[in-house]
């Protein structure tokens, strides 16, 4: 009688994170099955494809990623190169998942994970059951694969913040969803020009998303006199609020930053500091904006929400999740992240301990791993999931090590920054940061600390 086969690591998720997963696993013998909801790979990726990424490809490629592609003749574009994210999707994830050929199905969307024969209640027997995997594919079939573990980085694309100051969707919101986008717009198709060019637009998000935009459309009110930006952020505007320029060690993150700042001293863009939205309603075809401290803004045409995005736990519902309660990140990353503390987006390596739960031999990694925290660095994902297999296959020794340096971020300005002026103040004013040398960071081996941002 055969012996049956040992069950898969399901990954969630075929983009950069989810693929390298299924790299570091097989080279450990651990067999992925990695599960893509869209029709190929990176298909987040690709939605947000003509954003230029401010990370080189040198740190855009899992090195082990790049061992099994390299003998079907695959070469690295040019390391010093920052690619777009259609560039990064077409030129080493769809390769990559190619190689990986079988273990990676396109068209299957998880829509639950749990324990076999294990409710969330229950606790006999758990940790030897496996886990059972619930799917619907884009036909519509329902299926169920059983796992040995799952590794989930299925990111938080899905998951925009809504306009409203308290996390909520403002009054008037879903009925004035015509003329609010949720992404950065690819302001060089005729169809993102003839939206904006010539109009007023509210932009609201402090991050490299929304700078990217104040830096698009001040490009586009140059040559398309009348086009203004009304520049919303609920925190107050600071040293650091454009991040580190020139000091940042990745070049076109500080870049970005300063073509922020200029669209903003050009007079392109005016700022609104200190305002959370509560209201949105139309007047006379047009949209105001109204805060919670009364104020109501100048009309605009259309509003572009940049306020971050949130992870989708719900398929998770029925597995013992150890959260930060307020980032919804693993509860020993939490501290390590979280922006209310690191403003300026510095955060240290870390690895399969930092991202375990209470659930054995469930992981999230990439960009949900973050939870509702910003500055994900592809080269953090990486760093993750090699310390992920490692702790599947045995090997507890690598799967503590670290094997990562990151770019710093040139900045760093305390905790406060994203609502609280005072704060942002009181630290200015102490002439502190948030971030400790690496010598004095409470969590072991820690060689460099990582750089804020992603794409």
């Amino acid at each position: 009688m055969e012996e049956a086969a040992t069950p898969p690591v399901v990954v969630i998720g075929a983009g950069p994170v989810g693929l390298a997963a299924a790299v570091h696993l097989a080279a450990r013998e651990q067999e992925p099955l990695v599960l893509e909801a869209g029709p190929g790979a990176g298909t987040a990726v690709r939605e947000w494809g003509h954003v230029r990424l401010f990370s080189p490809w040198a740190e855009l490629v899992d090195p082990a990623a790049e061992k099994l592609l390299a003998p079907t003749g695959w070469v690295r574009p040019d390391g010093a190169a920052c690619p777009s994210g259609a560039e990064w999707a077409e030129l080493y994830l769809q390769p990559l998942a190619d190689v990986l050929g079988e273990r990676v199905r396109y068209g299957t969307r998880v829509t639950g994970v749990s324990r076999a024969g294990r409710d969330r209640v229950v606790d006999a027997g758990r940790d030897e059951q496996p886990f059972t995997v619930h799917l619907v594919t884009a036909d519509g079939d329902e299926e169920r694969l059983t796992a040995r573990a799952v590794v989930d980085a299925s990111g938080t694309w899905s998951g925009p913040g809504p306009l409203g100051g308290d996390g909520l969707p403002a009054l008037g919101e879903r009925t004035a969803a015509d003329h609010i986008a949720y992404r950065v717009p690819d302001l060089k198709s005729p169809s993102a020009r003839a939206r904006y060019a010539g109009r007023r637009t509210a932009v609201l998000g402090s991050g490299a998303s929304a700078f990217t935009v104040l830096a698009g459309l001040a490009a586009l009110a140059k040559e398309h006199p009348g086009t203004h930006t009304t520049w919303i952020l609920r925190r107050s505007i600071g040293e650091d609020t454009f991040g580190g320029g020139e000091a940042d060690r990745l070049h076109a993150r500080g870049a970005l930053g300063l073509r922020a700042r200029a669209a903003v001293g050009d007079g392109y863009a005016e700022a609104v500091t200190g305002f959370r939205t509560t209201a949105v309603d139309r007047v006379d075809g047009q949209l105001v904006l109204s805060g919670e401290d009364g104020r109501r803004l100048e009309p605009v045409d259309e509003v572009i929400a940049l306020t971050g995005l949130r992870p989708d736990l719900s398929f998770l519902g029925e597995l013992r999740l150890g959260l930060d309660t307020r980032l919804q990140s693993p509860l020993e990353l939490a501290p390590l992240i979280d922006p209310n503390v690191h403003s300026c987006g510095t955060v240290y390596p870390h690895g399969a301990k930092e991202l375990g739960h209470p659930e054995s031999n469930l992981y999230l990694a990439g960009m949900k791993s973050y939870g509702r925290a910003p500055t994900f660095l592809a080269m953090t994902g990486y760093e993750q999931v090699r310390s992920i297999a490692a702790a599947l296959a045995g090997d507890r020794e690598a799967a503590e090590r670290v094997e990562l340096t990151l770019p710093e971020t040139g900045v760093c300005g305390g905790a406060g920054l994203f609502d609280d002026p005072d704060a942002q103040a009181e630290t200015e004013g102490a002439g502190g940061g948030c971030c400790a040398a690496p010598d004095t960071v409470q969590t072991a081996d820690v060689e460099a600390p990582a750089g804020a941002g992603g794409c």
